[in-house]
């Protein structure tokens, strides 16, 4: 559509409140509208100060959207012409519509008036050792090492940290002699290596479906093709697996084994075995994100992907962020020492090194004992915390509910009765100060409507249960107002 020859915008929807950054707003919305076909091929957008004008914006907002939109290809800049919707029509909406992907909104910054928030996946402050972390932290910036710790370090991270994850890892038969370690800034940035060294635009990337909504966004944004493979009550469907590795061939395939995001599942041993056979198969380098391991709660401890492949295709990733600290942002990758130096080239770019005073503090925690004291006194919290949840779900749920039933880590999934919502019952419970994430963040298509994210590491037991309370109370009222009345009793556990 035009208007005086200028596309119309008029259908930009943005949120001042959110925590989406309005120049990513700004270019999620002028994809959407492309892709729709609302905005055509060879239309002219409007000029960056007319357009900051209308919208009340700083200039340097819509030049940030304007620039973000021509590095994926969608629009041209012409010098002293404009900003032009990019030719061929068809191969246009397809580019737009992938990323689209890159855009699924990120999580907002809590809501006032959220009593109760599910929304994040994380430890309780309240449990921190803050003590301990004081004294620990005072010992090594009055250690003697302290100004070198300050000083500019190497990419692959603190050393001494290094050797002791590394040295850890080879005892216990995770790393092998090839392999190398390298420090990360979290998970989050492991990931983000790994899409810079191995996902591009002709690339495939297989990935769990749900899964954490970050990854998502990070291999996105990489322009690979995403290829979603179903999740159910034992983690990843390996016979759908193999089933996409013969007919697409991706080039990485990302599993969580243990306690998986969104939904807590846990691969058995079976599957475990299975999974690395066919990427070793297929020639898929297969990453295994174990950032949650450690979180058991009851049954057995499993082996690790990266333990059970013999062929040195596995690239492990691990964090202290779920079991210790989640603001130092200290993670680490394990791999093939050529594909450590790969990712070590890519962080380099990005930001020289991880900061080496946290890596120091974490690792004289870890030798202190402290670290494994936190561990132990996490775990028996997190007993209580699942329990809680457990207890919770099997009583307020509607009939027609079903929950999975994790054995550790920090989330559990919920399944809503049809023809309810969880985008629906967000806003009723939001309005009785309770929040959660809904299932369309877990999915590359926008996909489990129906399905949600109970995050209740960071809840304690009594905040739990009233949470889950609320949650069913708002399922009962919604489900009564669509199905006229009927009695809804306990839920159903998905095993």
């Amino acid at each position: 559509m035009l208007v005086g020859g200028v596309a119309d915008l008029s259908q930009l929807t943005l949120d001042s409140a959110s925590a989406v950054p309005l120049y990513r707003q700004l270019a999620d919305s002028v994809t959407r509208l492309i892709a729709q076909g609302v905005i055509q091929s060879g239309e002219k957008l409007p000029a960056t100060r007319e357009l900051a004008s209308q919208l009340g914006l700083n200039r340097t907002t819509i030049a940030a959207a304007y620039s973000s939109l021509e590095d994926a290809g969608l629009i041209r800049g012409h010098v002293g012409r404009g900003s032009f919707v990019a030719e061929n029509v068809s191969r246009l909406r397809a580019a737009a519509a992938k990323h689209a992907v890159a855009t699924i909104p990120a999580p907002s910054r809590p809501l006032p008036g959220i009593d109760i928030s599910f929304a994040n996946s994380r430890p309780s402050s309240d449990a921190f050792p803050l003590e301990q972390f004081r004294r620990i932290a005072k010992e090594v910036i009055e250690g003697p090492e302290a100004a070198e710790i300050l000083q500019l370090g190497p990419t692959h991270g603190y050393a001494p940290l290094r050797r002791l994850l590394l040295n850890d890892a080879l005892e216990a038969d995770v790393a092998r002699a090839g392999d190398d370690l390298i420090m990360t800034n979290g998970c989050q940035q492991a990931l983000d290596l790994l899409a810079r060294v191995f996902a591009s635009g002709d690339s495939t990337v297989a990935i769990e479906d749900p899964v954490y909504h970050g990854l998502i966004r990070v291999f996105a944004r990489s322009r690979a093709e995403l290829l979603p493979i179903p999740i159910d009550e034992g983690g990843l469907d390996v016979n759908a697996l193999e089933e996409a590795l013969e007919g697409h061939h991706p080039r990485l395939l990302m599993v969580t084994p243990s306690f998986q995001n969104p939904t807590g599942a846990t691969l058995s041993f079976e599957r475990r075995k299975r999974i690395v056979s066919l990427a070793q198969r297929h020639g898929t380098v297969l990453v295994e994100n174990d950032i949650y391991t450690e979180l058991r709660y009851r049954g057995q401890p499993l082996p690790t992907l990266k333990s059970l492949d013999e062929s040195g295709n596995t690239i492990l990733l691990r964090s202290f962020s779920k079991v210790l600290f989640p603001g130092l942002r200290v993670g680490w990758a394990i791999a093939p020492r050529a594909i450590v130096t790969q990712l070590a080239d890519a962080k380099q770019t990005s930001d020289l090194h991880s900061d080496q005073l946290s890596q120091a503090v974490l690792l004289r925690f870890t030798e202190s004992g402290e670290s494994h004291r936190h561990l132990e006194n996490t775990k028996l919290e997190g007993q209580k915390r699942l329990a809680a949840v457990f207890a919770a779900c099997r009583q307020f749920l509607p009939q027609g509910a079903t929950f999975t039933s994790p054995e550790g880590g920090m989330n559990l999934w919920i399944e809503l009765p049809a023809p309810l919502t969880a985008d629906l019952l967000l806003t009723r419970t939001q309005e009785r100060g309770v929040d959660f994430l809904p299932g369309r963040y877990f999915s590359v298509r926008g996909a489990h409507a129906r399905g949600f994210r109970i995050s209740f590491g960071g809840l304690p037991p009594d905040q739990i249960s009233r949470g889950i309370q609320i949650l069913g109370d708002c399922a009962r009222r919604e489900l009564a107002s669509s199905v006229g009345s009927a009695a809804y009793e306990s839920a159903a556990v998905l095993v």
